[in-house]
């Protein structure tokens, strides 16, 4: 899909500082907020659009429903020297899920390896902050989370897997970005159709079937119907591992009972996640591991370049250079994600100087607040 013509220049700490005050606004602690809005702008710094700060109105609409505790109580269930089971109180997915893999890494940093399943949590957002928080502190990091049914397995026609992705992140020395893979088991994020409706454009053959289970380029009919997953059999195989990890080991709800993110105004979700952390040393001298990683960064980057590309990425060099980039220039937010923020502001209280940062497109976009699957 052709990428659309934004406006460009948000800046990203004027943004932040928006959405951390409109997350305040919905009854977030003053820490919380900040770490909801500085994972949101991540995402758009690094441009994933479809977890940035585009899911602020969702986020914000489920806290006044109820359905999501602002202020949770994070509950250990059990817990080992390496693991942890918690329970995220219903609290915002990206607060429960910060506070999981914190307490993964803490573990990793004293025994080696730390391992958390969590339940009773909500939509946590991109995976890859967690992971790469993990790798800069010089830890491998692994994540997963399940998601409400949106996509079929391999030969089904109903969906019964979420997008449920997952992320790895490795620590890299010399100077190179560390190593942060994030990927849906689906062809694409859902949220990157949901972001194709709500810009009213058409969406690739082979992300969607429609209800009738045959091929859809539309946006929404692809979201009333399923995603397909990546590779056929190979997606299907790993969504089922990320169900296992994310909801059957943790005790959360998983594929088709997990309920909806949008659309759904009485019931939370409680969607689950999993959590790993490994120190390198565990296995040899850190020294060696550093070494091994840098010479592997640098032969992957040396190959030779097949036809279309200048250059082979190593997964995660590609989100630093545009986070470099909209760090300077200013984010390319879509004038219907500008309107929409500044509306959320706006029914919460917010004077209209907060919203300065978002220019001229801070109206009241049509349809705002409109239900999606």
């Amino acid at each position: 899909m052709a990428e659309p013509t934004e406006p460009a220049g948000v800046p990203h700490g004027p943004l932040r500082e928006l959405v951390r005050q409109v997350f305040t606004a919905a009854g977030l602690t003053g820490q919380d907020a900040g770490a909801v809005a500085e994972h949101l702008v991540l995402a758009d710094l690094r441009g994933v659009g479809s977890h940035g700060v585009s899911r602020t109105a969702i986020y914000v609409e489920r806290i006044g429903q109820g359905l999501v505790d602002p202020r949770p109580r994070i509950r250990v269930l059990a817990e080992t020297p390496v693991s942890a089971h918690l329970d995220g109180g219903n609290g915002p997915g990206v607060v429960v899920a910060g506070h999981a893999m914190r307490t993964a890494a803490a573990k990793a940093r004293e025994s080696g390896i730390g391992a958390v399943a969590v339940r009773g949590s909500n939509h946590c957002g991109m995976l890859a902050h967690y992971t790469g928080e993990a790798a800069a502190a010089g830890l491998i990091g692994f994540a997963t989370t399940s998601a409400p049914a949106s996509m079929a397995p391999w030969g089904g026609a109903r969906a019964y897997f979420g997008t449920n992705p997952l992320s790895y992140a490795v620590p890299v020395p010399g100077g190179r970005p560390d190593i942060v893979f994030d990927m849906a088991t689906s062809t694409v994020a859902r949220g990157k159709i949901i972001m194709a409706e709500k810009r009213g454009e058409r969406i690739p053959a082979g992300w969607a079937l429609d209800v009738d289970g045959k091929p859809t380029e539309d946006a929404a009919a692809g979201l009333a119907g399923t995603m397909l997953p990546l590779g056929g059999a190979k997606g299907s195989g790993l969504a089922l591992l990320v169900d296992v990890l994310s909801g059957v080991l943790s005790g959360a709800e998983y594929g088709p009972h997990i309920p909806p993110l949008y659309g759904n105004p009485d019931r939370a979700q409680n969607v689950g996640h999993f959590f790993l952390a490994l120190r390198p040393d565990l296995f040899g001298p850190a020294e060696d591991f550093a070494r091994r990683m840098g010479a592997l960064a640098e032969e992957l980057a040396a190959l030779p370049t097949a036809a279309g590309h200048t250059r082979v990425y190593l997964p995660g060099e590609p989100e630093a250079e545009r986070e470099a980039e909209r760090r300077a220039r200013g984010l390319p937010l879509p004038a219907e994600v500008r309107a929409e923020l500044a509306a959320v502001a706006r029914s919460l209280g917010l004077p209209e100087q907060a919203l300065a940062c978002l220019g001229a497109d801070a109206g009241t976009p049509a349809g705002s607040g409109e239900a999606r699957p």
